[in-house]
């Protein structure tokens, strides 16, 4: 009998690998048919990215795992597992805590410890790949015979790996894409972007296509959603990926100093001058200059900046000579630069030229559950961080989450995060416990107004997008003057949300006198500075 549900095993998995499918799909079919098979609580396949191992397909664990990364140093089991080819089981005595412990997937009512465990090591073309993992929360699931179908079914497992690399391969060849690598392959990637909606998967394809010409590229989005993180994708997909990338946080720059730090000048060009100093135009010579919230430039900087797109020179301050740079330039803002050049605070002709591809980036709240994978890559640093066995997310936590609008977007969702898991100690966690952070401690005010002028939310593939707003026939029933109070706040946090925390520009948006609207902040508890 266990040799012919062995057998409908392999015929199934084999029909997969000839099969066309997405090599994600593959995996993940892959893990379903393991977790069946052995009748575990838990299946998982990490890939090994320098010293992290990196979850690309999971069965039976909670929403979250997808988006962790776990540090094998810091997690003994799992480093135990990759130091041995051949399985690796842990028993339930084991002394070594599991990092799965509190994340089977169905008891999130009662974060349960795993009982058994086991794993073994991956190779693909003789080299390191990662690992695969089993958990069970029944003492006894992997016996001997259980570990012997797991090194044969590991074969298999590496077969897969390696058929995604080549697909992958030989899309790459064909030119149909220019993507970076899939699950199943592709090298570490500093700049990675989690997240598997349509809006970002469609996004990252966007990038990946973007990403190799020379024309500039204007990154669109709230503050928050990490436009940097994008900035940093659009470089390593490029042909300048070997050259400097060079960031420049336009807001930051004085106004006295922004031509200097840009172009560069020479000895005595101004008081203080001492020396030549070349600017980040130069330093990103070769490679991508990077101008983070360009709508903060200063008009007279804007007008040098013009013209060194225009004519590919820069000239020092001081000097004469006009020096050659060859710098690809991707530029940022959280600001509506149309209505800026409407005003007059912004060139209409270095929009256009900056402008050439703009890519808007969607906020957190039209991601679906694409906050739950971020939640996770937050979860294990503050576990790891905290020094904690185990940090997870109640039930009532995970709907709080996908419920919120997220006005400062992945930023806010991070600080948020962090300030739970300090919370959580300070009402008495111990660092042994399986720590499950409760919605309460996460500070998220009821009813926060999303941020206006959004696309709507697409669902994910998972067929779910952002909760509904509550009917106002069912909303709790509150004092008027609180109401109102809480309406304020709305008013004025989604004002500073859509205007990257200027507060003149927020007033101007709300029709008040700027210090009308200082006034009313701090009378509602708002920070106003």
């Amino acid at each position: 009998m266990v040799i012919q549900t062995m057998n409908t095993l392999l015929q199934s998995l084999l029909d997969d690998l000839i099969g066309e499918l997405p090599a994600a799909v593959r995996l993940q079919r892959l893990v379903d048919a393991l977790q069946a098979h052995f009748r575990c609580g838990a299946v998982a396949l990490l890939k090994l990215e320098q010293d992290h191992l990196r979850p690309v397909a999971v069965a039976g664990l909670v929403g979250d795992a997808l988006g962790r990364r776990f540090a094998a140093g810091e997690h003994p089991r799992l480093a135990a597992i990759l130091a041995r080819r051949g399985t690796t089981c842990f028993h339930h005595d084991s002394l070594l805590p599991d990092p799965y412990d509190g994340l089977i997937e169905g008891h999130a009512g009662e974060p349960l410890a795993v009982h058994d465990c086991m794993g073994i090591a991956l190779q693909v073309d003789g080299e390191a790949w990662g690992a695969l993992t089993l958990d069970a929360l029944q003492i006894g699931t992997f016996d001997a015979a259980a570990q012997t179908a797991l090194e044969h079914l590991a074969r298999v497992v590496e077969v897969a790996v390696r058929v995604g690399r080549l697909e992958g391969e030989a899309r790459a060849l064909r030119g149909t894409t220019a993507a970076p690598a899939g699950p199943a392959d592709g090298a570490h990637d500093s700049a990675e972007i989690l997240g598997q909606s349509p809006l970002v998967t469609e996004l990252l394809h966007e990038l990946a296509v973007v990403a190799d010409a020379e024309l500039p590229v204007l990154l669109l989005g709230e503050t928050g959603v990490g436009k940097e993180l994008f900035a940093h994708r659009l470089h390593q997909l490029s042909r300048h990926r070997d050259k400097p990338l060079v960031h420049v946080n336009c807001a930051a720059l004085p106004e006295s100093l922004a031509e200097s730090e840009l172009f560069g000048h020479a000895r005595g060009a101004f008081s203080g001058a001492t020396s030549a100093r070349p600017g980040r135009f130069e330093a990103a010579n070769g490679g991508t200059l990077f101008l983070d919230e360009v709508g903060e430039l200063p008009l007279v900087v804007q007008a040098k900046l013009l013209r060194t797109l225009q004519s590919g020179e820069i000239q020092r301050l001081g000097e004469d000579r006009p020096r050659r740079v060859r710098v690809r330039i991707i530029a940022a803002t959280n600001r509506n630069l149309r209505e800026q050049v409407r005003s007059g605070l912004f060139r209409a002709d270095l929009y256009h030229r900056l402008s050439v591809y703009p890519v808007p980036i969607p906020p957190l709240r039209e991601r679906g559950r694409d906050i739950l994978l971020l939640a996770g890559r937050f979860l294990e640093l503050n576990r790891a961080r905290l020094g904690l066995r185990s940090l997870r997310l109640s039930p009532q936590a995970e709907q709080a989450l996908l419920a919120y609008p997220w006005p400062g977007n992945v930023r806010e969702l991070e600080h948020v995060i962090s300030r739970a898991a300090l919370k959580a100690l300070s009402r008495g966690a111990r660092r042994t416990d399986i720590v499950s952070l409760q919605a309460e401690w996460m500070d998220l005010e009821p009813g926060l107004a999303a941020p206006q002028g959004g696309h709507h939310a697409a669902p994910d593939h998972h067929g779910a997008g952002p909760s509904p707003a509550p009917s106002p026939l069912t909303a709790p029933i509150v004092p008027l003057r609180q109401g109102v109070a809480a309406c304020q706040r709305q008013a004025i946090t989604a004002a500073l949300a859509a205007s990257g925390g200027n507060w003149a520009e927020a007033a101007r948006s709300l029709q008040l006198d700027a210090s009308n609207l200082h006034k009313l902040a701090r009378r509602l508890g708002l920070k106003t500075a």
